[in-house]
Formats: C-alpha cells, sequence, structure tokens
C-alpha cells in the first residue's frame, strides 16, 4: 500500500451508499493483512479468507450478510474463477471483483463472463479499490431493492379483478384493449375500489411485466419529501442526504410507475411532474445529469379533478397529459351481482392466508351482504369477511360472525309512497329502482316481480346510465 494509507483521505463516492460487509480473499498474508487494515478504516465490516473454498465456507456460515466479495484471481485450492462461478450460483446477490497480478484482457473478459461485477489489475491504488467497491454496493442496494419489490408484487398475486357485472365487464375490455399501448392511463374511483388491482392489472398484461412495478401513494408522503422520493437525490443535496439514492423513476425504470391518490399532490409538484410527462427526463435532487423516463405512467385518484381544475387546486394541462385513457372503477353498490363471487374468493383466499380450512357460507349472510351499501367498497368487504372467516365455528359463517352495522335494509313493507302529481315516468323508474333494490340488483327476479319483461329492466338502466352519462362535466370518466 501508498503512504497515502497512513494518512487516508475521503474518497469521493465510497460513502454513497453507505457500510456493508466485505470478504477479502487472498493467499498473500501480508497483502491480505494490508486490505483487511486500509477497508476496516473506511468502516465496512471485513471478514477474509486464503482460498475459494475457505471463501465458499464463510459465505455460508454469513449466509446473505456479505455484500461485495474482493478476490485474487489466482489463490491455493480454488482459483479466483471458480469461486466466483461457485459464489454466483449460491448468492445470485453477492458482487464479486477479481484483483490479479497477472492483468491481460484475457483475464478480463474471462472474469466478467463468470459473474464478477469488476476486474482490478494489481498494484492498485487505495482511492481505486474503494470506489469500486463503492460501486459494486451500489449495484447490489439497487438489485437487493428492485428484486424486494418484484416479490411484493408478486405476493400481490392473489388479489385478482373479480366480477361478472355488465359495468366491471366494460372496465375489463377496456384494460385489456389498453394494457399493451404506451399511453397513460388515469384510474377514477371511491376508495377500496381497487384501483391498485386494475394498475397491476395493466402492468402484467403489457410488454413491460417483467419489469418492476413501482408504487408511490403521493397522500402518504409529506410534501417536502415527495420531490426526493419520486426524483431520487445526490449526497449532500439536502441535510442528511449522506448518500445518494435512487427515486422511483429511477427504479421503475423500463416498467410502470403508479401514482396513486394523485390529487393530493401540490401545485408545484404538479408543474414538476407535467416536465416529465411532457420531456420524459429529469434530474435527481442537487444533481446536474438528465436521466431519460423509460417507463409508463399509471395514476390513480377517489377525487373529482374537474371540481380541483375549477377551484385552482389542480393543473388542467396535468390531467389531460394523465387522463389519455380514463378509466372508472364503479362502487361496489353499483355492482351488487359481484358481491357473491366476491364473497367467495375473499373466504378461500383468506382461510388460507389464516390456515383455516375454507368455510361454506349461510345464505343469510349473502343476503346481508347483498343489502348493505359498502361505503368502503371491496377494500371493506374483504375486511368484514376476514373477521368472518377468523371468527366462524363449525366451518360456516352465519350472520353472528357478522358486524353488527351489516343489517339487510329494510323497506317498509315494500311499500313505495310519491307525491300526488308525480309524472308516470318517474313513478315507473322509482318503482323499477326500488325493486332492484330489493333484489339485490338481480334483474331477471325484478322483472318476475313486476310482471314485466326482463329486457324492459334492461332498458330503463340504459337509459338512466346514458341521461347521467350526458349530465357530467367536460368528461363522462370523471363524475
Amino acid at each position: 500500500m501508498s503512504q497515502a494509507d497512513a494518512h487516508p483521505t475521503p474518497v469521493e463516492g465510497a460513502e454513497a451508499i453507505g457500510r456493508g460487509t466485505i470478504l477479502i480473499l487472498d493467499d498473500e498474508v501480508q497483502m491480505l493483512h494490508s486490505l483487511d487494515r486500509m477497508i476496516r478504516r473506511e468502516g465496512y465490516e471485513v471478514i477474509t479468507a486464503r482460498d475459494g473454498r475457505e471463501g465458499l465456507e464463510v459465505l455460508g456460515q454469513h449466509d446473505g450478510e456479505v455484500d461485495v466479495a474482493l478476490c485474487d484471481l489466482r489463490m491455493g485450492k480454488m482459483g479466483g474463477m471458480e469461486f466466483v462461478e461457485a459464489a454466483r450460483a449460491l448468492y445470485p446477490d453477492l458482487e464479486t471483483v477479481i484483483m490479479t497480478g497477472y492483468g491481460t484482457i484475457e483475464a478480463a473478459v474471462e472474469a466478467m463472463r463468470a459473474g464478477a461485477y469488476d476486474f482490478l489489475p494489481k498494484p492498485f491504488k487505495r482511492v481505486q479499490i474503494l470506489k469500486i467497491l463503492s460501486r459494486a454496493l451500489e449495484r447490489r442496494a439497487l438489485v437487493v431493492e428492485n428484486r424486494t419489490l418484484r416479490a411484493q408484487i408478486e405476493s400481490h398475486g392473489g388479489r385478482t379483478i373479480v366480477g361478472n357485472s355488465e359495468v366491471m365487464r366494460r372496465v375489463l375490455d377496456l384494460v385489456n384493449q389498453v394494457a399493451r399501448s404506451e399511453a397513460t392511463v388515469l384510474i377514477l374511483g371511491e376508495s377500496g375500489t381497487g384501483k391498485e388491482v386494475i394498475a397491476r392489472a395493466l402492468h402484467a398484461a403489457s410488454d413491460r411485466a417483467r419489469k418492476p412495478f413501482i408504487k408511490v401513494n403521493c397522500a402518504s408522503i409529506p410534501e417536502t419529501l415527495l420531490e426526493a422520493e419520486l426524483f431520487g437525490y445526490e449526497r449532500g443535496a439536502f441535510t442528511g442526504a449522506v448518500k445518494r439514492k435512487p427515486g422511483r423513476f429511477e427504479l421503475a425504470e423500463g416498467g410502470t410507475l403508479f401514482l396513486d391518490e394523485i390529487g393530493d399532490v401540490s401545485l408545484e409538484m404538479q408543474v414538476k411532474l407535467l416536465r416529465v410527462l411532457q420531456e420524459r427526463e429529469y434530474e435527481r435532487l442537487g444533481g446536474t445529469e438528465t436521466l431519460k423516463a423509460d417507463l409508463r405512467i399509471l395514476a390513480a385518484t377517489h377525487q373529482d379533478l374537474h371540481q380541483l381544475i375549477r377551484e385552482g387546486r389542480f393543473r388542467e394541462d396535468l390531467y389531460y397529459r394523465l387522463a389519455v385513457i380514463p378509466i372508472e372503477i364503479p362502487p361496489l353498490r353499483e355492482r351488487r351481482e359481484d358481491i357473491p363471487l366476491l364473497a367467495a374468493h375473499f373466504v378461500q383466499r383468506l382461510s388460507e392466508k389464516n390456515k383455516n380450512a375454507t368455510p361454506t357460507v349461510h345464505p343469510e349472510v349473502l343476503d346481508r351482504l347483498n343489502s348493505y351499501d359498502w361505503p368502503g367498497n371491496v377494500r371493506e368487504l374483504e375486511n368484514v369477511l376476514e373477521r368472518a372467516v377468523v371468527l366462524c365455528k363449525d366451518r360456516m359463517i352465519v350472520p353472528q360472525d357478522l358486524p353488527a352495522h351489516i343489517a339487510p335494509r329494510r323497506f317498509e313493507g315494500n311499500v313505495l309512497k310519491v307525491p300526488m302529481g308525480t309524472p308516470m315516468r318517474e313513478i315507473q323508474e322509482k318503482v323499477i329502482d326500488q325493486t332492484l333494490a330489493i333484489t339485490s340488483g338481480n334483474k331477471e327476479k325484478a322483472a318476475k316481480i313486476l310482471g314485466v319483461a326482463a329486457r324492459t329492466i334492461y332498458r330503463h338502466i340504459k337509459a338512466r346510465e346514458e341521461r347521467e352519462a350526458k349530465g357530467r362535466d367536460v368528461n363522462p370518466s370523471v363524475s
């Protein structure tokens, strides 16, 4: 080592990711001890081994704890190349750096092919080795983070889109139609309707499905931190920024970025998002490098963005950038015929989650579920059924397993009261609507009760939807 090692100075980039655990393999005792001292002085944890076999034993003893292996090319019982191949097979996230005094192009190429992150010819300077360790640690951190995110995505695999109602079939048709496009999609709907499930379905059916799906809940991140969270930052960009951190745009590279609750973003942040959507580029906080945004953006909100635009709280130009294709998710009360399907799906999945045998559902339970208005939508239904799965006895969910407020809607003797002078058309509509409510949306049953053909009920629903669509402001997908 050079005299500089006696008085070490900070190395640019050496603290970019923070400290990690380094395994050093070298059969030269003096070199091994020298590297050990130098790297420990920088704050890393260091483990040493004399050859590849001993190195594999050390990795086994510290399973998953070693971040980077710095190994000599030529050693006794097992050389660097063999170690790299074996270590990478056993620990895919491990980064390896080859050192050798026999520095040739062929050796460098062979080391990289074996899976080494980089190649370091001897003799080397302290600044060289610390920079390469920093870069190797940064790469490992990104790989681990992406793998964790993918595991989280896969853990949501059971959260499938369930529904056979007419309104949900239209939603699913639109999802299938636009999934493989690169168009920005704005997903609208009340809280708990399943906007994230739709976003994940769009990603899973797209050409970017093998790349990351990164979610950002814009409402849960303080405004002062949202910019740093989205765009990342350089070391020293602000107080406490002790290392570079990639933002969500960077983590979603090649994949999909889902901006949930976009209606809660400040006007200042909206301007910055608009620039990314227009220019497809951004910079980290405190940085000067312009990064390209190769990703698809999906956004969602439960808020009325047109109302926010009128109030001056949401930019109209950003709205039209986001709403290239709007998808509106209906509330659960408007697709009651899906409740039995959803209930069966949740009971089975939640039973597996809680390691219980799947119970049957008493018919009265389904009646109560169908009669309730579900202000919390699908999320509330899932929570209610998880409680029921946990509390039920004798492998049957009965009404007593439901919360007290989940009770059948009561009608006053199923009597419809209308004031004198009400037009006949309105009376007919009220009769059909209340009968549909009593039958929990079952059109055939409603038609049978009223003594009319089922097509009469369908025509009534279609006419009402058309009137509602005409009454919507500016864009029929935003109510």
